[in-house]
């Protein structure tokens, strides 16, 4: 296999589309960044490349490289409380594997097309989903405090004062502390007056969003 001019070309053109996604997760600071992206989009276009350039078995070294990126997607995803971050960081390192795919078999237009289409998702619809965000959002709270001091009822007496829409799923008891866990589904606006309840009340020992 000899290095082709078209192949600088396309580890150039992948070396750019990387850096421009890259660009964005750095700027947002999301665990896949500037130079993860680019070496995810230069990786699958030069495994790309020399899937092409072989006439047998070419086509087991591109289905590889979509597993390999899996295993580098599961890693930016954690648990934080009980809510799931990263999902948007390993779905950009796996669209980016799919661009660097697109430019390594020569399919410029459609890596173009596919790179502005993503792009406009990480910038224009994140402000979209900000708007939607503020009209209405659920998220998983869990709430500690002293059962001899304040009982559960006492609570969700001050969520309705909020005017909060409330679903307890999980109830535990160790000793005197009690631990209840909600689904709370509110506007943006109103997260903000309850989470000063419970950080200004002297009932509440503990919670996580």
């Amino acid at each position: 296999m000899h290095l082709e001019p078209e192949h600088i070309l396309q580890i150039c053109a992948a070396f750019t589309a990387g850096g421009i996604l890259g660009i964005e997760r750095e700027y947002h600071s999301k665990p896949a960044g500037f130079r993860t992206i680019i070496l995810i989009c230069v990786g699958s276009c030069l495994f790309s490349i020399l899937s092409n350039s072989f006439t047998t078995n070419g086509d087991r070294i591109a289905s590889n490289i979509v597993t390999g990126v899996g295993f580098i997607g599961a890693g930016v995803v954690f648990k934080e409380g009980a809510n799931i971050r990263g999902i948007t960081s390993a779905a950009t390192i796996w669209i980016t594997a799919s661009i660097g795919m697109c430019i390594g078999f020569r399919f410029y237009g459609l890596a173009l097309l596919v790179l502005s289409l993503v792009m406009g998702t990480l910038i224009v619809l994140t402000k979209f989903e900000i708007l939607i965000d503020g009209l209405r959002q659920e998220k998983d709270y869990i709430i500690s405090f002293n059962v001899n001091q304040y009982t559960v009822k006492e609570l969700e007496t001050e969520f309705k004062k909020l005017h909060v829409y409330y679903a307890r799923f999980k109830f535990t008891k160790q000793q005197d502390e009690v631990t209840v866990y909600y689904k709370i589904v509110t506007k943006h606006e109103k997260y903000e007056k309850l989470n000063a309840f419970l950080l200004d009340s002297t009932f509440i020992k503990s919670f996580e969003v």
